[in-house]
């Protein structure tokens, strides 16, 4: 793995994201959001509302939503106001196999509006999803997973020090969420982002396989390529981008990391 070294401006931001843990939580049946929208096969199964809420204690260096990096850049919603939304989509989601998920920036930074708006989704018939690094899976509720259909767990890197110069925080939250998770039989799709030089090595690839073939309630690992998408994004908010030079993965990259996990039994896709 490159020894790539956080830039002061990256350092700066992730300083900003441990404030994020100091935010205080909005009040009882109310969350701060970015948005929301309609996607198709990358937020779970079928076609997905997808509500994406502000706040974050990470700063990836891939990331591709920064706009949703800061509570206090978001607006404040009621669950009800975001049901009232659901609800003008819910037959069409549920006709598509779909349901709700919950993004962000880090939906677990405001445990009490995602455990209600996902409660209230669960209850009303529709599937749902919680889409987490794990960092703070200490905050989720056995209530709150309850009510989750599936968790969309994000294991950035499975090299601890290679976690921490990605993301600038600790891997081993993430890990021990993922094993709770395994304990109450939540099922899991793991989302993996394949970086060429900082998350494609051989051995961290395979310590991530030989993990996830452990736990029993994985039943997929989406590898996903690195890109540049979010590049204009970036340029928007005056920031700059970190991975600008990194070129995504070829095929050949692809199938290797692919193959990794197939030999220790572990559908990817």
């Amino acid at each position: 793995m490159r020894d790539r070294v956080p830039s002061e401006s990256t350092a700066r931001l992730r300083q900003d994201a441990a404030a994020e843990l100091c935010q205080a939580e909005p009040a009882a049946g109310s969350g701060v959001i970015e948005s929301w929208d309609l996607s198709v096969g990358v937020d779970g199964p079928g076609t997905r509302f997808v509500v994406f809420a502000c706040g974050c204690p990470l700063r990836c260096l891939y990331c591709h939503n920064p706009e949703t990096w800061r509570m206090r850049d978001g607006r404040r919603v009621t669950v009800d106001e975001v049901m009232t939304e659901v609800d003008r989509y819910r037959r069409f989601i549920s006709v598509a196999g779909g349901g709700v998920t919950v993004s962000g920036g880090e939906p677990l930074l405001q445990p009490r509006f995602t455990g209600e708006l996902l409660r209230r989704c669960h209850e009303s018939g529709l599937h749902t999803a919680l889409d987490t690094s794990g960092f703070l899976g200490d905050r989720a509720s056995d209530a709150l997973l309850a009510d989750t259909d599936l968790v969309l767990l994000d294991i950035k890197s499975y090299d601890p020090k290679g976690y921490r110069r990605l993301t600038g925080a600790s891997l081993e939250p993430t890990l021990r969420f993922a094993r709770r998770l395994a304990d109450l039989g939540r099922p899991v799709w793991v989302r993996f982002v394949l970086v060429p030089g900082l998350t494609d090595g051989v051995e961290n690839v395979d310590g991530l396989a030989r993990f996830v073939a452990t736990l029993g309630n994985v039943e997929r690992v989406d590898v996903l390529p690195f890109h540049r998408m979010a590049a204009g994004k970036y340029a928007r908010l005056g920031l700059t981008f970190p991975l600008a030079d990194v070129r995504p993965p070829d095929r050949a990259l692809l199938d290797r990391v692919h193959a990794q996990f197939a030999a220790h039994g572990v559908t990817s896709v």
